[in-house]
């Protein structure tokens, strides 16, 4: 296995391209814009330039890992020679599914094609490919070049043959790969989805501020983030996202999305990205700062 195409260059998707390049795999990333693209390249070097100044890398190493990374804004010219697909779009049900129809047709029929959704099924994702047994999820934790953790989600007709080839070039990778089974939010969101949702029904029912909250989860539970900065970090559009496909799998009231995360998302306020969340975010600055609507 050695060419390696990942398709979306957001967050998770230049952080897949990243890991695979600096481990010696020729890696196609694509997306349907240029500019995206050219924002991926930017954000992989700068966090290479990182890793340089902390001494874990070298500048031959970084040179060597930008040049084994090609971009395409064609599926086709960035999929059809591909051993392995990665794909890390939006956690949209209907544009990954439309995706791996795509994929199905493009992709030679050994290809393996795993999906990075952190919740959606992968079982449902394989049904619409012509080799189902080749689908799988690996789900990459953010930052993927930093974190150990992989969770591979075997579906229902995935094969035991393509489950261990993902386990084994994880641990390539430098990983530690989790087994899973495919079921709504699989182990790492099922968990920590309620607990982040438990979290804003603390903050929306008065029982304490943000900065509380967060306080007691990191000096009382040894959490390196508090819940509501780690739902800002990931995205409340993400967080809610999951949060109904669990409430939608189960059908039990406990995953009902808090209120006051759909208000938040409605309105536009995701978190990090958008500047604003339950913290404000200002760029070139590291200070937590408790947003103006939480911090009366």
């Amino acid at each position: 296995m050695k060419n390696i195409t990942v398709i979306g260059s957001g967050t998770m998707g230049n952080g897949i391209a990243h890991t695979f390049a600096q481990h010696g795999f020729e890696v196609s990333l694509v997306d349907i814009s240029d500019d995206a693209l050219s924002k991926a390249l930017q954000t992989i070097s700068n966090n290479l330039d990182r890793q340089v100044k902390k001494g874990t890398i070298n500048e031959e190493t970084k040179t060597q890992t930008l040049s084994r990374i090609r971009v395409f804004t064609d599926l086709t010219e960035g999929a059809q020679h591909a051993d392995l697909v990665i794909e890390a779009a939006t956690e949209n049900q209907e544009i990954k599914l439309k995706l791996f129809k795509q994929l199905s047709d493009i992709c030679k029929d050994t290809v393996i094609v795993a999906s990075n959704t952190s919740s959606i099924s992968i079982t449902k994702i394989a049904s619409v490919t012509k080799n189902p047994g080749n689908i799988i999820g690996m789900h990459f934790m953010n930052p993927v070049p930093v974190m150990k953790l992989v969770e591979v989600i075997r579906g229902y007709a995935t094969t035991d043959a393509v489950t261990e080839t993902i386990m084994e070039l994880s641990r390539t990778l430098g990983k530690d790969p989790v087994e899973v089974n495919d079921y709504p939010g699989f182990v790492a969101n099922r968990i920590l989805m309620p607990m982040i949702n438990e979290a804003i029904y603390t903050l929306y029912e008065g029982v304490a501020g943000v900065q509380e909250i967060d306080t007691v989860m990191k000096l009382g539970m040894a959490h390196p983030m508090g819940p509501l900065q780690l739902a800002d970090f990931i995205g409340l559009d993400v967080c809610l996202a999951i949060l109904k496909v669990l409430h939608d799998g189960f059908g039990n009231p406990k995953y009902a999305p808090c209120p006051l995360l759909v208000n938040m998302v409605t309105a536009g306020h995701l978190g990090a990205k958008t500047g604003s969340g339950f913290y404000k975010y200002t760029p070139g600055s590291k200070d937590l700062v408790v947003a103006d609507k939480f911090s009366a």
